[in-house]
């Protein structure tokens, strides 16, 4: 069998044989009247933006949306980012391709993690918190989606699995500070780290790509969570009869509204306790490393310094700050997009 040529392992020079899944094309008019397609070429190892240069409009419309392509073409360096130049395509009926080859997966034990979320929420000791924690947890529907569901489209841990990994690694974080902060209450900011995302089971999809749902664009993940967490304190007072503690919805429910940091960013409330912060900058400091590894680990020249400038960040990323060397600097830099 042929060995696969994974979007990662594609080289400025390389040609390519390979059925890969299209997504976001457009058509487009170059400068001298001529038509050009733009789409976006995607396996599980990555994405690549593609070009096809003298198209046509019956070309656009035989290539299928969110659809497979066997494509030949070139990987070219272009900007001083890799792109493909396609010279031929033809659509490949999705049932003559295996799945799995085309949606990226954590590079972690699911079953391991999910153990360890459940001994890490097991700490939880204040009654109407573990109750509604536990509420979720017995929802086998929403925990089978939980356990699938990437943590985001693009920026951050955009594979299957990864919305359980950012959120135990949130949780772990959330360890590591508490014995710094004994003032901060565990048990709601565990609670508040574990709930605090859940809504992108609803806000994305992943079937042949990863994308949003006509709920997720709608209404949002913030918004969702918090929702969520009414109807099952609510669902809680009628299974009980016991009230649930207004307080501690509020509390919780705060920690989800807030925990994007700004309005900017989506966050309906700004943080105003300091578990609420603390989840924020958690929340953050888990999502900006892995983006700034997977850079570095993506980026297509393994001989440069710097990766490609990333719009996402605002930086070129130095990428060898883990080997420092004898006489290396143990300064590090971010360098801006107008640095050579």
């Amino acid at each position: 069998m042929a060995k696969r040529s994974y979007i990662n392992a594609l080289t400025s020079g390389a040609a390519f044989n390979e059925v890969y899944l299209v997504r976001d094309k457009d058509l487009r008019t170059a400068s001298n009247g001529s038509l050009y397609i733009c789409c976006t070429l995607v396996d599980r190892t990555g994405t690549l933006p593609a070009r096809i240069w003298q198209a046509s409009e019956s070309l656009y419309n035989g290539i299928p949306t969110d659809g497979f392509v066997q494509v030949k073409g070139r990987a070219e360096s272009y900007r001083g980012s890799l792109q493909a130049i396609i010279e031929a395509l033809r659509p490949m009926p999705a049932d003559q391709v295996d799945l799995a080859e085309f949606l990226p997966t954590t590079p972690y034990d699911i079953d391991a993690m999910w153990a360890e979320l459940l001994e890490r929420l097991d700490a939880i000791a204040d009654r109407p918190l573990r109750a509604l924690v536990q509420a979720f947890l017995d929802d086998e529907a929403l925990m089978a989606q939980f356990r699938r569901c990437p943590a985001a489209m693009q920026m951050h841990q955009a594979y299957l699995g990864g919305l359980l990994e950012h959120t135990l690694h949130v949780m772990r974080l959330a360890g590591v500070i508490l014995p710094l902060y004994p003032q901060l209450n565990g048990d709601l900011l565990l609670a508040g780290a574990f709930v605090h995302d859940l809504g992108k089971i609803a806000e994305l999809k992943s079937d042949l790509g990863f994308s949003y749902t006509d709920r997720g664009q709608l209404v949002g993940h913030i918004t969702l969570a918090a929702i969520w967490l009414a109807q099952k304190a609510d669902a809680l007072a009628a299974e009980t009869g016991e009230s649930f503690p207004a307080k501690t919805l509020d509390l919780l429910q705060h920690m989800v509204l807030s925990h994007h940091g700004v309005y900017e960013y989506g966050s309906p409330k700004l943080p105003a306790i300091p578990e609420a912060m603390a989840l924020h900058y958690l929340d953050n400091l888990d999502a900006k490393v892995h983006m700034f590894l997977h850079q570095i680990a993506a980026d297509a020249d393994p001989n440069a310094s710097f990766t490609s400038f990333q719009r996402q960040l605002d930086v070129r990323i130095y990428k060898h700050s883990a080997t420092l060397g004898d006489g290396a600097s143990t300064e590090l830099f971010a360098l801006g997009e107008d640095v050579q």
